[in-house]
């Protein structure tokens, strides 16, 4: 049976098994490596995805889980390699090894859409289950901040509708009461 999942925005039918791994699905079978293979359980993240636009583990998400959602990778983030949380990792010379990067680089992106001006902590929640075996944890933030600051800024939220006007349930509108001192007789004595 296939699975229709868009991946990279492109419709992909994987005929393979519902409980196959997406990320098997990504890399064996449509050469996505960028995204890693780590431990296989879900604890260190060089296997994150965006799946429907949050991090997800693809290690431990099934086919079937990912059928009819959006999936994006390392490869679909920007064709060129110029996504801003991209080139902050290469101005600040985060990679050692490099294996860990294509989950952190997805986590950072995810989390910078979420808080466009994370402070340390929220980058350390972020990316609490990440784990980057050449402990290059400092040059990853420091890259995240560059990257916050090389983002265009939040929109501001967009104003809220005015409250419609209640019904009038039949009565006419109650009249303005003029103003003191206005030049209104009525009731005047003369």
């Amino acid at each position: 049976m296939a699975n229709l999942i868009i991946i990279n925005n492109e419709a992909v039918r994987a005929e393979l098994p519902v409980d196959t791994p997406l990320l098997w699905l990504l890399r064996d079978h449509l050469d996505l490596t960028g995204t890693k293979y780590g431990c296989g359980t879900g604890l260190c993240g060089a296997c994150t995805v965006h799946i429907d636009g949050q991090p997800a583990r693809s290690c431990v998400t099934t086919i079937e889980a990912a059928t009819g959602k959006e999936v994006i990778t390392i490869e679909g983030l920007s064709k060129t390699g110029d996504h801003p949380v991209q080139k902050a990792w290469v101005d600040e010379d985060v990679p050692q090894c490099g294996y860990c990067q294509s989950g952190m680089i997805m986590t950072s992106v995810a989390l910078l859409k979420a808080k466009p001006r994370p402070t340390d902590a929220d980058i350390d929640t972020a990316l609490a289950g990440h784990i980057c075996r050449c402990g290059t944890y400092s040059r990853i933030r420091k890259a995240i901040h560059v990257a916050a600051a090389a983002m265009p800024p939040p929109a501001p939220p967009a104003p809220e509708p005015a409250p419609a006007a209640a019904p009038s349930k039949g009565r006419p509108a109650p009249r303005k009461a003029p103003a003191k001192g206005g030049d209104s007789k009525k009731g005047a004595k003369s």
